[in-house]
């Protein structure tokens, strides 16, 4: 059976290879190269050289959108993950009604980015209202907004995975510990953290990803208002190729910065789970 699955494999995979080839490799190819051009269309590129680049670092509303993603990452990395992680410890406990809660705080992360914007818009702006403001009115008023909306979608992935870790963890190390005199907090920072690490840097990983690559919840409830100065990095990219005639290089020059820093974010990540697991 082994033979035969590996002798027809190439015809299993060959049609995802090809959809992956067609529908990134070339395109991502053809970005790069357009990242080098001055073009309306890719059929009107005209090679400019490094030119591009030179734009988008000089563009203060990028560099700005980068230490806002930046400090939104962090910011949401540290609040999605200490809820979570509490709600994961909770909900593992000998209550009634675990499965319930569980489910009710996944669901949030079942609903679309947009639509979630629009919901979360009117919420703030029902609430600011009573103090005579607005959610566009203020960039630290659509900051925080972005923090409670993703934290609330996202808190449930999180806590789920940090379950399956807690889990994971063998109840006679948990009984070890408790007979050897070990406090519930020395169990929780000598035995439960330490066990857990796998689950905590798949977490972390992701919520600094999705907060560098976080769009349409940014484009939904504050569209980078007031004068781009909520915007982060993914809404800046998408801004200036289709909102600033003439700049879709510099735009698409602003795409290939920003997936080298995401991947460059991936292989930090990759290295840090790789020295755990040799350390383990």
């Amino acid at each position: 059976m082994e033979k035969a699955i590996k002798r027809y494999m190439p015809i299993f995979v060959l049609p995802t290879f090809c959809a992956f080839i067609i529908g990134f490799i070339v395109p991502f190819i053809m970005g790069i190269w357009l990242s080098f051009c001055k073009f309306t269309t890719v059929t009107d590129a005209k090679f400019v050289g490094f030119s591009n680049y030179v734009e988008a670092l000089k563009d203060a509303m990028f560099r700005h959108s980068f230490w806002m993603t930046v400090l939104f990452a962090v910011v949401s990395l540290l609040v999605i993950n200490v809820i979570a992680f509490l709600l994961a410890m909770a909900l593992t406990q000998k209550m009634r009604g675990t499965n319930i809660f569980r489910t009710i705080f996944f669901m949030p992360n079942l609903i679309g980015g947009i639509v979630l914007g629009y919901i979360w818009q009117l919420i703030f702006n029902g609430i600011l209202a009573n103090y005579n403001t607005a959610l566009n009115l203020n960039q630290w008023y659509g900051f925080w907004g972005l923090i409670i909306l993703v934290s609330w979608q996202q808190i449930g992935y999180m806590m789920i995975i940090y379950i399956a870790g807690l889990q994971a963890i063998p109840g006679d190390v948990m009984e070890a510990a408790q007979i050897d005199g070990a406090t519930a907090w020395q169990r929780l920072w000598k035995v439960t953290v330490p066990m857990m690490m796998p689950s905590i840097t798949i977490c972390m990983f992701l919520s600094i990803t999705n907060g560098f690559k976080l769009f349409d919840q940014n484009l939904s409830l504050t569209a980078g208002e007031p004068s781009k100065l909520s915007e982060l990095m993914a809404l800046n990219i998408f801004n200036t190729f289709y909102g600033r005639t003439g700049w879709e290089g510099v735009g698409q020059a602003k795409a290939v910065i920003f997936f080298f820093i995401v991947v460059g974010i991936g292989l930090v990540q990759l290295r840090a789970t790789r020295s755990k697991e040799v350390q383990q």
